[in-house]
C-alpha cells in the first residue's frame, strides 16, 4: 500500500509537471494593458465612438469616456464596467456614458438594447443603467436586459430597483418592467426560457460568456505557472490574455457559475487541483435541482471526483443554480 501510494504520488506530480509545461510561458507585469470601467473588449461589426470607427484594434486600448457615446449599426459590442460586470451592447443601439467610476457607474441607453451581466457585485459598487426616463439600480449578480424600443426592462436573474418620477418599483429575478404601459408601474413575470430563445443579444451574450470562460481557464493556468501569489496576481479584477486578444474575469479564491451556467476559476483552484480542474466540464447546464447555497463563490466544491480520468463532478457535489 505504501508503495503504491508512492507510486501515485510521483505520478501525480509528473503529470502537474507536464500540465505546467504544456502552458505557454508569460509574465503578466510585463503587458501593459489594464481595464477600467468603459474599456472596449470586443468589437464585432460596426461601431463608433463619436467619428472614431471601432474595430478589433480597439480592444483593451479604448475606453468609452465620460459625455461619450458608442454607436453600433450592424454590430455588437462588449464593454467591461466594474470587475465582474459586463454590459453588451445590440445591433442598431446608442448607450452614453455618464460616470465611469468604480463606485458610481452609470450610463443611458438612447436607442436600442443593452444587456448587462453582473458576476461580481460590493456594497460600495452603484451601478445604473438610465432608459427612458427610467432609472435602474442593480443590486445583486445576475442578468439584465434593457431595451429602448419596447422600453422594457428585464431581470432573468438578480435583483434592481427601478426610479421614474417618484416612483420606483423592485424587479427581481423572472420579472419584467414594462416603461410603456400608463398607470401604475408593476413589475410582472415572464417565460425566461422563452424570451432567452428568441433574443439575439441574449444568444450572442451567451456566446461571449462562454469565450469569456475558457479564456479564464487558461488565464488562471498562466496565473499558476508564473506564481499567482507573485507580482502578477493581485487578487480578483480583470486580466488581459494576449493570446485570446481580450480582458476576462478571475475571481479572488474558488469558482462560480455566471447567469448563462459558465464556470470561472481562480488561479487558487487551478493551484489547488491542477490537473483534475482542466477536463472538468466548466458549464452547468441547469439539469439538476439548485441547492439552498445560491450563486457564487464555492472555494471548497472543487474537491471530489470519481477518479482522476473523470470529466466531471461527482453527483453529490454541489450545482449551480438553476440557469434559464
Amino acid at each position: 500500500m505504501m508503495r503504491l501510494a508512492r507510486w501515485e504520488a510521483a505520478l501525480g506530480s509528473l503529470v502537474f509537471l507536464a500540465a505546467v509545461l504544456s502552458v505557454p510561458a508569460w509574465s503578466a507585469t510585463t503587458d501593459k494593458h489594464t481595464a477600467v470601467p468603459g474599456t472596449l473588449n470586443y468589437v464585432e461589426g460596426q461601431a463608433a465612438i463619436g467619428d472614431q470607427k471601432l474595430d478589433s484594434k480597439a480592444v483593451g486600448s479604448v475606453e468609452l469616456q465620460a459625455g461619450q457615446s458608442l454607436e453600433t449599426h450592424k454590430g455588437k459590442v462588449e464593454i467591461l464596467l466594474t470587475p465582474g460586470v459586463f454590459l453588451r451592447v445590440g445591433d442598431d443601439s446608442s448607450v452614453k456614458m455618464m460616470s465611469p467610476n468604480l463606485t458610481n457607474t452609470e450610463l443611458a441607453l438612447n436607442r436600442g438594447e443593452a444587456m448587462l451581466e453582473v458576476d461580481q457585485i460590493h456594497p460600495e459598487n452603484d451601478i445604473r443603467i438610465k432608459q427612458m426616463g427610467a432609472n435602474t439600480r442593480v443590486l445583486k449578480t445576475g442578468l439584465y436586459a434593457f431595451d429602448a424600443n419596447s422600453k422594457d426592462i428585464r431581470v432573468f436573474d438578480g435583483k434592481a430597483s427601478v426610479r421614474t418620477g417618484d416612483r420606483e418599483v423592485t424587479v427581481k429575478g423572472g420579472h419584467e418592467l414594462a416603461l410603456a404601459i400608463v398607470g401604475k408601474l408593476k413589475a410582472r413575470s415572464f417565460d425566461k426560457k422563452e424570451v432567452a430563445q428568441g433574443d439575439d443579444l441574449y444568444r450572442w451574450s451567451s456566446l461571449r460568456s462562454q469565450y469569456l470562460s475558457q479564456e479564464n481557464m487558461e488565464t488562471a493556468r498562466m496565473y499558476v505557472v508564473n506564481g499567482w501569489y507573485g507580482p502578477g496576481w493581485f487578487g480578483p479584477g480583470w486580466y488581459w490574455n494576449p493570446w485570446f486578444g481580450g480582458f476576462t474575469f478571475l475571481p479572488a479564491d474558488g469558482f462560480f457559475y455566471d447567469p448563462f451556467g459558465w464556470g470561472f476559476f481562480s488561479p487558487l483552484v487551478i493551484y489547488r487541483m491542477p490537473v483534475t480542474v482542466g477536463h472538468v466540464a466548466h458549464h452547468f447546464d441547469g439539469s439538476r435541482p439548485a441547492p439552498a447555497i445560491g450563486r457564487g463563490f464555492h472555494e471548497h466544491a472543487v474537491r471530489t471526483f470519481n477518479s482522476p480520468h473523470m470529466s466531471g463532478f461527482r453527483e453529490n457535489l454541489p450545482p449551480a443554480p438553476h440557469r434559464p
